[in-house]
């Protein structure tokens, strides 16, 4: 057994025994019309994790317990707009009831609920002081109804401190829900910006469009700014003339409307939680140690609002290369090991549901291992594999464990491919950040964007299967000699680079603004925002804050979600000290927080 282990760690795997026949149809079905996209929560979701428990269990691999493949968990899959939400305003003892869909819409981002008060009108919404621009300057809306308007300011001026035709972070929905929220706002109203956009029907956004977080925690409604625009006619102004004003002077037109103008809000929105599942099959070795191959096998299902193609959002995204690529390899290479002999360590192959709202369910997974996560020897997370280019490959999270550069240098070249090294902790917005988090090497293979990315053009017969067998057979040398080397690769923590210079003053314009320093886990929580890890030497390190921590205030404003944080945080300054609280365990620590430049 071990000269045929020798043999195998000498030429890697035969290229042979890695069909891309067999993987093109892995990606096939996966990325099928019939697949709708995978969607979390979605029913072929469901068949896509049939189907993958059903090729583990013909390959003899170990259920996960008992005799299931599954790891179900919860999460909050989509809202829905609730039959009930109504919208009145009422001026001088008359009352005046919008249509639903026609005349105003809830964002699905809005918290269900019902609100009556008074309006006020804060302009576009936006707080930049980089800018030295602030809609809420003068204005007091605590306990009041919000009207914003929608983008930002000077939208196709070149010279516009906006950036002219580029949109900049301000503009986005949910950075105006949290800044209303900072501000006090009961409820928001957004209108669209007709003055800024004369040859554009005034459209209502639809609703399930609005990129943000599942519930904002403040109401959040759209109207229609024939409605809108008699409201200013009441307090003697023209809604036209105002954003006029506003664009050309860059000062805030806010006020507050008449007494005699009051809005009733009924917000129907409904949330649903559905069980979904990580699909996991065991190949034991000798000992109890082993090596985690993983990818997560849902998508977009119609795109919705993270597609990138927003005019064909309700049409299915199959997405092939993102991410039917990558969990087809991780069903090539299970068949391949199934087949072979055992090795000294195991192989746990994992695909994970849920990565594209937020690696759910690695973070799941990580946090509720179904194997002692101390024995894992390494992660290696497949993620777009399925459109190599000139036989280049990029590897992420080498600096994560001993070793694994100087193994990746020889391995790579032997099959034909350059691997592009990321020296990095192994942190990113792929599910072997929540392994690294736990403190296990990571490696991250990706072979690159393209202009079909979250897009309903991403379909499988643009995958070319003989270049991902090749990269496969190159992964499969990798796990082989995790699998049988001496000694495991040791755990890195990469320290947080040094910040040359000037920290003090210095504008969010330069560099990459405040840097904080802690990880976020993207399990649902009521309230805050959890620490998958914070990066040694950094900012939130050395305030003495750690991994686990539930993010609650910050620089007294509360924290409920990730872009509350986002945004809170991009409102700073490096150089600015900032107070947190955190809750660890039951207790709630405060800490000052000194934030430096990102790089």
């Amino acid at each position: 057994m071990r000269a045929l282990l020798l043999l195998t760690l000498a030429c890697g795997l035969c290229a042979a025994d890695l069909s891309p026949d067999e993987y093109i149809g892995y990606v096939k079905f996966l990325a099928s019309e019939n697949m709708r996209g995978r969607a979390t929560g979605s029913p072929e979701l469901e068949k896509a994790a049939d189907y993958i428990a059903a090729r583990f269990r013909e390959l003899g691999l170990k259920p996960l317990h008992g005799e299931s493949y599954f790891q179900d968990f919860e999460v909050t899959t989509s809202a829905h707009l609730g039959p009930r939400s109504t919208f009145a305003y009422r001026t001088n003892g008359h009352r005046k009831t919008l249509k639903l869909q026609h005349e105003f819409i809830p964002l699905n981002l809005s918290k269900k609920g019902k609100v009556s008060g008074q309006v006020v009108f804060a302009g576009y919404g936006i707080t930049a002081p980089e800018y030295n621009y602030d809609d809420y300057s003068g204005i007091d809306v605590k306990d009041k109804i919000v009207l914003l308007l929608r983008h930002e300011p000077q939208e196709f001026d070149d010279k516009s401190v906006f950036e002219g035709k580029v949109y900049t972070a301000h503009s986005q929905i949910f950075a105006k829900a949290v800044n209303a929220k900072v501000h006090g706002a009961r409820a928001i109203l957004m209108v669209n910006d007709v003055a800024a956009h004369p040859n554009d029907s005034d459209q209502l956004e639809k609703f399930g469009s609005t990129a943000g977080p599942g519930n904002a925690g403040v109401e959040f409604v759209q109207v229609k700014a024939d409605v809108v625009s008699k409201w200013f006619k009441l307090a003697g102004k023209s809604m036209e003339q105002v954003e006029a004003d506003i664009d050309k002077s860059l000062k805030p037109e806010s006020f507050a409307f008449p007494a005699s103008l009051a809005v009733d809000l009924d917000v129907d929105v409904e949330r649903e939680n559905k069980t979904v599942h990580n699909v996991g099959g065991y190949y034991p070795g000798e000992t109890d140690e082993y090596v985690i191959l993983g990818a997560h096998y849902d998508h977009l299902g119609l795109g919705e609002q993270f597609s990138l193609a927003p005019s064909l959002a309700g049409t299915v995204h199959p997405g092939a290369d993102d991410n039917a690529s990558g969990t087809a390899g991780v069903l090539e290479l299970a068949h391949w090991f199934s087949q072979g002999p055992k090795h000294k360590r195991g192989v746990l192959f994992l695909a994970f549901a849920g990565e594209e709202l937020g690696l759910l369910g690695s973070s799941y997974y990580a946090n509720h291992p179904e194997l002692p996560i101390d024995k894992a020897v390494a992660m290696i997370n497949l993620d777009m594999i399925g459109r190599l280019r000139d036989n280049k490959v990029y590897v992420g999270g080498v600096g994560s464990g001993t070793n694994l550069q100087v193994m990746l240098k020889e391995i790579a070249p032997k099959h034909g491919l350059q691997a592009d090294i990321s020296e990095k902790a192994g942190y990113g917005s792929s599910d072997h950040t929540s392994f690294t988090a736990k403190q296990v090497p990571v490696l991250f293979f990706f072979s690159g964007l393209h202009a079909d990315y979250h897009k309903p053009s991403d379909t499988w017969d643009k995958i070319d299967a003989p270049a991902a067998v090749k990269l496969l057979d190159m992964i499969g040398d990798v796990i082989v000699h995790l699998d049988d080397g001496e000694s495991r690769p040791k755990f890195v923590r990469v320290e947080e680079p040094k910040q040359p210079g000037q920290v003090a003053g210095s504008s969010t314009k330069s560099g990459y603004g405040p840097d904080f320093g802690s990880i976020p886990d993207f399990t649902e929580l009521p309230n805050g925002v959890r620490f998958a890890d914070v990066r040694p030497g950094s900012p939130a390190s050395k305030a003495g804050l750690k991994a686990g921590d539930i993010l609650t205030e910050f620089d007294g404003k509360a924290i409920q979600n990730l872009y509350d944080f986002t945004y809170a945080l991009r409102s700073k300054k490096p150089g600015q000290e900032v107070l947190v609280k955190v809750l660890r365990d039951s207790q709630t620590i405060e800490a000052k927080v000194l934030l430096t430049e990102r790089r």
